[in-house]
């Protein structure tokens, strides 16, 4: 995995995302904490799995300065799975995103977390560290959850969903909520728009949909089964803004930080 200017990892680099050059030129960046061995073996992902090191304590800082060093004015987060730990990681999450806040104040902050289990305390622990926007994706259409992701589900990542604006709006924390779905691995028209309408019922207010590209050399990964041609992802976004998404990224090439600083705009009543 590549590492930016104090050695924190870059999804951007080590994903190859297509996007690269356009977020970096707005200003936005995208780290993945916690490591880079994942607890679960999510089958459209390449990232290894196994048994991960211990957390690096210095990480929050060490996030904090790249952030400030490379002059970001957004920036997304997001990690490997921990199933390891108690707490799903959730206390190191929140030091992340305060050490973050303390360095660089005027800097927006995404995070695009795991399900922790489900855990409503480690989701609030991450919301109380004040993050702009709390993002988890679905990643898939129900009828694919336990091909694509036989470690979660589609009930568990909807109640995530609805356990971080419950908790946002009880506590009085001004939170936007995001997720996002990958397209081409089998899924219906009337499938992809059922579920879109169940996102939107947790009052999601960020989409992201994407094309699946399954990643190189990497064994056991699900096959793409069809490439969904930009007209279709266009509609897909009129019909996500029809069910009121305030901001929506749909093409083939979107990825779930694709125009992160954008949408986030967008659900402010910005561009």
């Amino acid at each position: 995995m590549q590492r930016s200017l104090s050695g924190q990892p870059t999804v951007c680099v080590s994903a190859n995302c297509p996007n690269i050059g356009e977020c970096w030129g707005r200003g936005t960046a995208t780290f993945m904490i916690m490591g880079d061995i994942c607890t679960r073996h999510c089958r459209f992902c390449g990232v290894p799995h196994g048994k991960p090191a211990p957390l690096d304590p210095a990480e929050p800082g060490r996030l904090a300065e790249t952030v400030a060093g490379l002059g970001l004015k957004y920036v997304v987060i997001t990690c490997v799975d921990r199933d390891d730990l108690p707490d799903g990681g959730a206390a190191h999450w929140a030091a992340c995103i305060r050490a973050v806040r303390e360095r660089c104040p005027r800097v927006g902050i995404e995070v695009l977390t795991g399900d922790f289990r489900g855990a409503e305390s480690s989701i609030a622990a991450v919301i109380d560290a004040r993050p702009d926007v709390f993002a988890h994706n679905v990643e898939v259409v129900p009828s694919l959850q336990a091909v694509a992701r036989p470690s979660a589900s589609w009930q568990r990542s909807l109640s995530v969903l609805r356990s971080a604006r419950r908790i946002a709006d009880r506590e009085g924390v001004p939170l936007i909520t995001k997720s996002g779905l990958m397209l081409g691995l089998g899924e219906s028209a009337g499938e992809v728009r059922e579920a879109l309408s169940e996102i939107r019922a947790c009052d999601v207010e960020l989409l992201t949909l994407g094309q699946y590209l399954k990643p190189l050399n990497v064994e056991g990964l699900l096959e793409v089964k069809r490439y969904v041609p930009p007209e279709e992802f266009d509609q897909l976004a009129r019909d996500a803004r029809a069910l009121g998404f305030r901001g929506v990224a749909s093409s083939p090439l979107t990825r779930s930080s694709h125009l992160a600083e954008t949408l986030y705009a967008q659900a402010m009543g910005g561009e």
